[in-house]
This record gives structure tokens, C-alpha cells and sequence, in this order.
């Protein structure tokens, strides 16, 4: 892509290193650069800010970071309000998926709906004009010109890739989108930062939540008691809420007397019950898919061999399609998978494009 190209990107800071170069890279290169940052955070008394995330009570030092970086890069700089959008779009729908028996991703959901949806929208509607959006995502856009398709690619840096939560991006969004951190590495990132006079972006703690707290009981309304059973229908105890536990949970089952670990197996919301079980019962070897999102259309997958990740820390895993149409698929694993949860999403990836992805829904 030529610089002449492009008269001007809107680049989305978080106040964090990745962005912050993200935006000096584009500026350095020549492109006439805009800084946005959302605003998410409503004030949440139940968020004490107890930790590192995007929502939260420290979100206005983010703020004061992203527009000290903009300044010192020499860009203008816009802060969009999003509360409101952001707690239909990703709140309301973490909430109701766990009061459901499930486990969301809202990191995935941010992304589709708000950072490369209406982020964007409510920018150019307040007058900011710009001809593409720039983010520090670790991951890489490339175009097929025989399948005339934007494809989306891991990035170079495993240990960081991100595409993972972008499966959801559209042809039209993709078409309008530029990672210039995708073929680059975390550590080079970092130091080209502390050249570059930005050291206490280089050294400044990374989100590792979505939320700022220790525990998603803070944000989840409380639960009712119900029964803790085992695979064969025996109670054993009873737990404080389903919001509380996910597939594959260990902890906080609080049973004793077994002879091996359990785990949660399966969550009944309809019965308000935990079915738990030892781990070997927690592999799964088929899985259904729902909402899916087609990067490259479905009918011009003929090899129904595939790469899937079940969980963001997930290694790759071989599977192939059983079926798959427009909106859903059926798939098998060549070996069974751990804890294979409903609401998480499953991204498919044929060697490191991704092709698609969707939810879970259920696990076989």
C-alpha cells in the first residue's frame, strides 16, 4: 500500500506502548495521523480498579497517556464517548451469557461491535474525516487477488498474535484496516519505544483483563445457591451461583472426600445445578458452532481440513469440518479437546490465515 494513497488515518490509542508507536510509525512513514481513544468506563461502583484492564476506574490515566502520547508525537487527538454503546454492546451481553450457563469472550465482542464498529461510526459522525483505520493489533491483512478477498493472518510474534479476537471482521472492514505491528515482535516494539524518548509506555503495565478487578463476581449479579452433582446424578454439595463457574473449572468446587480432582463438566442453568466430574471426562470430540463469521466465504473452503483454536490460550488443534453452511458448522477433533466451552468462541485457521470462526454452542 502507497503512502500517496492515503491522506489520513484515524489511529485508536489506548495510552499503551502498542498503540502509541502504532501511531509513530504511521506518522514517521508520512501519513497524516489522528488519534481516538474510547471511553467506555460508566462509573461502575461495583469496579474497585483492583487490577489492570480496559474497564475501569483507571481508564481516565489511560486517557491523560494517550493524549500526552499524541502530543509528544505531534498529532491531534479525539476521546469518543462510548459508554452507553459499550454496555449494551459488550456488559449486557457478558452478563446475560454467564446467567445463561456460559462462558462469552467480551474481548471478541468489543472488537466486532465497538472498536471497529461504532467507535469508528460515532468518530466520523461527530466530523472527524479519515481515510483508514490504523491499530497496534499483533496481527497481518493481506489481499487475494485470485479470490479477490482480504484475508486476515496471525502475526509474526506467536506469543503475541491477536487474531484470534478479530474473526469476526468483515470484507469491508478489513478492506479499511492497516496493522503495521503485525509482521514486527513484542521486544522490538519495546525497545524502538525506549529509543524513541517513549520509555514509560515501553514500561508501562499491560491490560490483562477486560475489566479492572480480580473476579467477574464483581460485575455478575449475585447468583442463587443450587446442587453441586456428579456425572451419575449424585449430589454433593452446593454452590453459591452459576455465574461463578465455567467448563473445566478446578477450583472453588470446595468438595472433599474424592479420590481424584473434579471439574465442572457441564452447567444447567434451567436447574440452577453444577454437574462436575474427574478431568477425563472434560474432553470433547466434536463441537457444534453457532453465529459463525466467514473471512473467506464457506463454499470456497473445499479442503474440510482445519486448524482451530477453542480458547484464545489454546494451542491449535486439527479438526475438519463435518458440515457448514452460512451461519453455523459442525466440527470434529482429530483429538479430543479439553473443556470445549459454550460461548467461547472457536476460530478456524488454515495454516496462519484465519478463515472464520463462531461460537460454541455445544460441546459433543
Amino acid at each position: 500500500m502507497k503512502t500517496k494513497e492515503i491522506k489520513t488515518v484515524a489511529v485508536g490509542m489506548s495510552g499503551g506502548v502498542d498503540s502509541t508507536i502504532t501511531a509513530l510509525i504511521m506518522k514517521n512513514k508520512g501519513y497524516n495521523v489522528i488519534g481516538l481513544t474510547m471511553q467506555i468506563w460508566d462509573n461502575n461502583p461495583n469496579i474497585k480498579g483492583t487490577s489492570s484492564g480496559c474497564y475501569g476506574p483507571n481508564e481516565k490515566y489511560d486517557i491523560i497517556d494517550a493524549k500526552k502520547a499524541a502530543k509528544m508525537i505531534g498529532i491531534e487527538h479525539h476521546v469518543i464517548n462510548l459508554q452507553e454503546e459499550y454496555k449494551k454492546a459488550v456488559i449486557d451481553y457478558f452478563k446475560g451469557e454467564y446467567q445463561k450457563g456460559r462462558t462469552p469472550n467480551p474481548c471478541v465482542m468489543c472488537n466486532s461491535k465497538i472498536k471497529f464498529g461504532l467507535f469508528l461510526d460515532k468518530a466520523m459522525k461527530s466530523g472527524i474525516k479519515f481515510d483508514y483505520f490504523v491499530t497496534g493489533h499483533y496481527a497481518r491483512i493481506s489481499f487475494d487477488k485470485k479470490r479477490n478477498l482480504y484475508l486476515l493472518k496471525r502475526g509474526l510474534d506467536k506469543t503475541k498474535d491477536q487474531s484470534y479476537f478479530l474473526y469476526r471482521l468483515k470484507q469491508n472492514q478489513l478492506a479499511k484496516i492497516i496493522f503495521p505491528l503485525g509482521g514486527k515482535r513484542k521486544t522490538d516494539i519495546k525497545k524502538f519505544a525506549k529509543e524513541k524518548g517513549f520509555s514509560e509506555y515501553a514500561n508501562k503495565q499491560e491490560s490483562q483483563n477486560f475489566i479492572e478487578c480480580d473476579s467477574y463476581s464483581e460485575l455478575l449479579p449475585n447468583g442463587k445457591p443450587g446442587m453441586i452433582i456428579d456425572y451419575n446424578g449424585k449430589k454433593l454439595g452446593e454452590h453459591n451461583g452459576i455465574t461463578n463457574y465455567t467448563l473445566g473449572q478446578r477450583k472453588n468446587i470446595n468438595i472433599g472426600g474424592l479420590k481424584e480432582p473434579y471439574y465442572v463438566l457441564k452447567i444447567n442453568p434451567k436447574k440452577n445445578s453444577i454437574i462436575v466430574g474427574p478431568r477425563r471426562l472434560a474432553f470433547f470430540s466434536k463441537v457444534s458452532v453457532k453465529n459463525v463469521n466467514w473471512i473467506v466465504p464457506f463454499n470456497l473452503i473445499k479442503n474440510n481440513k482445519i486448524n482451530v483454536k477453542v480458547r484464545y490460550g489454546a494451542k491449535l488443534a486439527s479438526a475438519k469440518f463435518i458440515s457448514k453452511d452460512k451461519n453455523k458448522a459442525t466440527l470434529s477433533f482429530n483429538k479430543p479437546q479439553f473443556a470445549v466451552t459454550p460461548g467461547q468462541s472457536i476460530v478456524f485457521y488454515d495454516r496462519d490465515y484465519v478463515v472464520g470462526g463462531g461460537i460454541i454452542d455445544k460441546n459433543i
